[in-house]
C-alpha cells in the first residue's frame, strides 16, 4: 500500500475544480473558513484510503468526500455547485505530479441541513485509484 499519492490527488482535484467553468466565483477550500460558513463554497474535505497495490506496483483506492455549503435559501444553490463538482470530477483524467489515476468515478452523495436548517450541505464522495 501507498500513501505517497494523497497530496498530488488533492493539488489535482483542486486544480480541476478551480478551472472548472460550472464553479467560477465559488471557492474551493480545504478548510472552513474562519468564523464558520459565508455564502457558498467547496470543500475539499476528509478522506479513506485502502491498498490497491496488485502485481503491477502500489497503489490505493482513495474515498474522497467533497461537500458543497450554503447560506443560500433552499437547496437549489447547493445542488447546482454540486452538479458542477460532480461533472468536473466524474471520469475526469486527472494529471499527477506524483503516480497516475488509473479511475476517478462518483460513489454518492448526502444532503442535509445544519444550523437550524440556516445551512445546507452537500457531501459528495468519489472513489479515485491510484498507482505509483
Amino acid at each position: 500500500m501507498t500513501y505517497g499519492m494523497a497530496a498530488a490527488l488533492q493539488v489535482a482535484v483542486y486544480q480541476q475544480l478551480t478551472a472548472a467553468p460550472g464553479l467560477a466565483g465559488v471557492a474551493v477550500l480545504d478548510a472552513m473558513p474562519e468564523g464558520g460558513p459565508g455564502g457558498s463554497f467547496v470543500l475539499i474535505g476528509p478522506e479513506e484510503v485502502r491498498d490497491a497495490s496488485d502485481g503491477s506496483g502500489a497503489g490505493a483506492e482513495h474515498r474522497l468526500m467533497i461537500s458543497v455549503i450554503s447560506d443560500a435559501a433552499g437547496f437549489q444553490s447547493a445542488k447546482q455547485i454540486a452538479v458542477a463538482v460532480s461533472d468536473a470530477l466524474d471520469q475526469a483524467p486527472l494529471d499527477l505530479d506524483r503516480g497516475r489515476l488509473v479511475s476517478l468515478a462518483f460513489l454518492r452523495a448526502r444532503a442535509r441541513r445544519l444550523r437550524d436548517g440556516a445551512v445546507r450541505r452537500i457531501d459528495l464522495t468519489f472513489r479515485a485509484r491510484v498507482q505509483d
